[in-house]
């Protein structure tokens, strides 16, 4: 048993946020599917957006953030950094000239006697992570929230696809996805349409190792393999790969595939008839970043202060969470629209426009979910939105899917390990 829904904690309406996004999933997928949308579970949304909570590997639940990955307070006010990934703390420790084994209360010391523009610019440097906590900013929050949440256009001819099978319980059925994204927001997005039938496969450097247990987190019905594409032996193979592609998902920094011949315009000309969708932590021109970066700098941490000085972060990963199903209810609806008008799509979204929509609460309105937080709630039982597998010879307790429609697939597949499979489709198909 939990002590509540740990969304409705949040000062922000996190749990609106997140029904609203995965509604948007589930009503592209029951479209597809030829079905009615069913309304979704609030408990099993936040259940899935809060997925660290409950996830177990062996029994043993995993740290989510490494210590060095916090805020931190400067000379004249915080920073978060983000260090998770062994390279981002070899970077962020080479900024503040500190040995490779220092803790993070060295790294506390040596951030507080900076000033944070010192922080942010010689951490950047170096290939770190770290962004001021600011507070929100009335007027930029207008102007993304001008744009639509999920951006979709039509970026190239092709003609009409082909009607897909219309089995309710795969409607991705024959659909091949090139899964080129990392961490959260682009696996959440594949790993539902891994669930609708697609087939999945994600493509990693062997220079950017994962982190185990968070694969195994989003990789459900996926699989996994690794090719680097500056390598005159593997690129080759990816490129027999997106001959049949029929999705490609992007969750590198906007211009970080082009120097490969990745852009979005040369896809398209290369794959007539291909959905391509991105996800970025700051939208285009922007550089790299993660959920907790953008919470910082977009006045989300100060906002869910219980002092209005000491920033504090969200309960789940939101932003990241709600950018992923977005991304896949508009890459549901390009296949859609493919079947009607043909074309080559584009999908795109970022994860400062999800927290522009986050603090705007205009969701709230529609999800039927109160925007009002709840400091005392009942219990819920978590057990019942949790699925357990097997993997190797290892354990595994993850959530279940937070999508429902009727017919529609009711659990995940079993995720794999993490570059376990070889480069190539499930079943074989001419090029088309």
């Amino acid at each position: 048993m939990s002590d509540g829904n740990p969304l409705r904690a949040a000062r922000s309406p996190v749990l609106a946020l997140a029904v609203a996004a995965v509604s948007a999933a589930n009503t592209a997928a029951a479209l597809l599917a030829g079905r009615r949308a069913s309304d979704v579970d609030p408990d099993r949304v936040a259940v899935a957006y809060s997925s660290e909570r409950w996830f177990r590997l062996d029994a043993r639940q995993p740290r989510a953030f490494a210590p060095e990955s916090a805020f931190f307070p400067t000379r004249d006010g915080w920073v978060r950094t983000h260090a998770t990934y062994p390279h981002h703390a070899r970077a962020l420790l080479a900024a503040l000239r500190l040995p490779s084994s220092s803790t993070a209360a060295e790294v506390a010391s040596a951030l507080a006697a900076v000033s944070t523009l010192t922080a942010v610019t010689s951490v950047t440097a170096t290939g770190g992570l770290c962004v001021a906590v600011l507070p929100a900013s009335e007027a930029e929050d207008a102007h993304l929230r001008q744009a639509p949440l999920m951006r979709l256009d039509r970026i190239g001819r092709a003609p009409r696809r082909a009607a897909l099978v219309g089995d309710a319980r795969a409607p991705l059925r024959g659909i091949r996805v090139l899964d080129l994204t990392r961490v959260l927001a682009g696996p959440v997005a594949t790993r539902t349409l891994a669930l609708l039938g697609a087939d999945v496969l994600r493509v990693d450097s062997p220079r950017l190792p994962e982190i185990v247990w968070q694969h195994l987190d989003t990789g459900h019905g996926k699989r996994s393999t690794l090719l680097d594409l500056a390598s005159p032996r593997d690129r080759p193979v990816f490129d027999g790969l997106l001959e049949t592609a029929d999705v490609i998902v992007l969750g590198y920094r906007p211009g970080a595939l082009d120097t490969f011949g990745l852009s979005p315009d040369a896809l398209a000309e290369r794959r007539p008839g291909i959905v391509i969708a991105r996800v970025s932590a700051w939208g285009d021109g922007g550089g790299r970043g993660f959920d907790s970066l953008v919470q910082a700098a977009s006045g989300i941490a100060l906002h869910e202060s219980s002092d209005g000085h000491t920033p504090a972060a969200l309960p789940a990963q939101a932003l990241d969470h709600s950018a992923g199903y977005h991304l896949a209810a508009a890459i549901l609806t390009a296949i859609d629209r493919q079947v009607e008008e043909g074309g080559s799509w584009m999908a795109t979204t970022s994860l400062r426009r999800m927290a522009a929509e986050l603090l705007g609460g205009r969701h709230g309105e529609h999800s039927g979910v109160s925007n009002r937080p709840v400091a005392a709630q009942p219990p819920f039982d978590a057990t019942r939105h949790l699925q357990h597998f097997t993997v190797g010879e290892h354990a595994l307790t993850t959530t279940a899917p937070a999508i429902s429609y009727p017919d529609g697939p009711t659990a995940f597949a079993s995720p794999r390990p993490w570059a376990g499979d070889s480069p190539a489709w499930k079943d074989p198909r001419r090029v088309a």
